[in-house]
Order: C-alpha cells, then sequence, then structure tokens
C-alpha cells in the first residue's frame, strides 16, 4: 500500500487520520464513501417519480451537482486528497494540472495546490473580449498535464478540453474525475481519444450507497441501472 501524503505539519485531528484511513482502503471503499456523502449533502439526488431533464433533452431520475462539495470543509478536503493521492500514483509524471470550466477549476485549483503544481483552465469556448483566450493559464511545450472534472457523463466537453490543450502543445496524461455515470458512450469516447480516465466514485457504487443509506429501496436499482444502459430512451420505457 502507498504511503499516504501528511495532510498537516502539525497536529493530525481525529478527521484527518480517517481521512488518511479512507484513502489507504481499497479503491470500492472509496468510491462508496463519496457516493454515500454526495447522496447526504444533496450534491446528487434521485427522483424515479419525477425526472429530472438534462439540457441534452434526456430525462433522468438523477441529478448531480458536485459543486455543493465545496461548501462542506470535510468532504471538501476528503476529495481533494483523494484526486491528489490518484494523480500522484496513476500520472507520476504530471507537471502541471488544468481544471474544466467551471465546475472544475475549483476542484483543479485546490488538487494544484495540494500537490504544488502549476493550474490553468480551459473554457468551454473563448473568452469575447481581450485576449479571447481558450486557455487561462500558461502552457508549456510539451507539458505533461493531467485534466480535473467533477464530473464524467459523455465526456465531450471534457475531451473537448483535452484536444485544446494538445493544441497549445500539451501532452495531456489523462484525466481524473470526482464521479462518473459510467455511460459505454464515455468509455468509448475516451477510447478512442486515447486518454485515460480515473473517477473517485461512480454510478454502481451510488445505487449501492443509496440503497445502505434508505434513498433507494431494492427495487429501485432496476430502473436506475436500465436508465445508465440506456438514457435517451429510458423515459419512454418507465
Amino acid at each position: 500500500m502507498n504511503e499516504i501524503i501528511v495532510i498537516t505539519q502539525i497536529e493530525i485531528s481525529f478527521f484527518n487520520e480517517y481521512l488518511r484511513y479512507m484513502i489507504s482502503t481499497k479503491e470500492s471503499d472509496l468510491g462508496m464513501t463519496i457516493a454515500g456523502k454526495l447522496l447526504d449533502i444533496g450534491a446528487i439526488k434521485l427522483s424515479l417519480v419525477h425526472p429530472f431533464t438534462w439540457s441534452s433533452g434526456w430525462r433522468s431520475p438523477i441529478y448531480c451537482d458536485n459543486r455543493l462539495s465545496l461548501s462542506y470543509p470535510e468532504l471538501r478536503k476528503l476529495i481533494k486528497t483523494a484526486l491528489s493521492q490518484a494523480i500522484k500514483n496513476q500520472f507520476p509524471g504530471v507537471q502541471a494540472i488544468a481544471g474544466v470550466a467551471t465546475a472544475g477549476i475549483p476542484q483543479g485549483a485546490l488538487v494544484a495546490d495540494e500537490i504544488e503544481l502549476p493550474f490553468l483552465y480551459v473554457r468551454s469556448k473563448p473568452k469575447g473580449h481581450g485576449m479571447e483566450n481558450l486557455i487561462e493559464g500558461k502552457v508549456e511545450p510539451d507539458q505533461r498535464i493531467v485534466i480535473i472534472e467533477d464530473l464524467v457523463s459523455t465526456g465531450g466537453s471534457s475531451l473537448k478540453a483535452a484536444e485544446a490543450l494538445k493544441q497549445e502543445g500539451a501532452e495531456v496524461l489523462g484525466m481524473a474525475a470526482i464521479f462518473t455515470y459510467g455511460f459505454d458512450l464515455a468509455a468509448q469516447n475516451f477510447k478512442e481519444a486515447g486518454i485515460s480516465l480515473i473517477c473517485l466514485s461512480n454510478y454502481e457504487y451510488m445505487i449501492q450507497a443509496a440503497l445502505d443509506r434508505g434513498y433507494i429501496r431494492e427495487n429501485h436499482q432496476e430502473a436506475l441501472r436500465a436508465w445508465r444502459n440506456d438514457p435517451a430512451s429510458w423515459d419512454q420505457s418507465n
């Protein structure tokens, strides 16, 4: 087991001891813990009776807004440290961190500060005034960058950011995110782009955490998995 990074130089509180323990346990324990905490604070909401409508037009039984985690210091610290450790383990040659606007910006900045690396971020489109930048921050030639996202759905916006960095001469080592829905389309898109993706938690962990905490019943699992398997037509089949 890899040695866990030191969170504080002075006195480690009870929470920090717990944090070190959680990051040293197996991946499934961490994934379940984060999914559960996101459910507890309302960052992940579930509604089979009154589905949410995504901007794509998909009807969905889940809505995920991980930005809410920033308002909870203990969870914010857990996510920051877990992402930092995952990046150090999976991408040891990383030289800079890039956030994807907008939700990936604060998470990326926290991680960059934790592992003492340069930070930059990628806009969804160039700024409409001034220098009209698409990328904010300095990109060095052949700089090895890891991208931070808060959430991965199909991967479209994330991979667009990766391409923008490549066009500026960076080498994109991979991407790290808090949560993924685990769509087959996302896996295909990342594979075709040749970019590795690591996530702290995922949809299956969320279902189990929701069941354990009483947010859903046993008979809800089938409908939730049916949406994940075919989100485009889920509303018509439920």
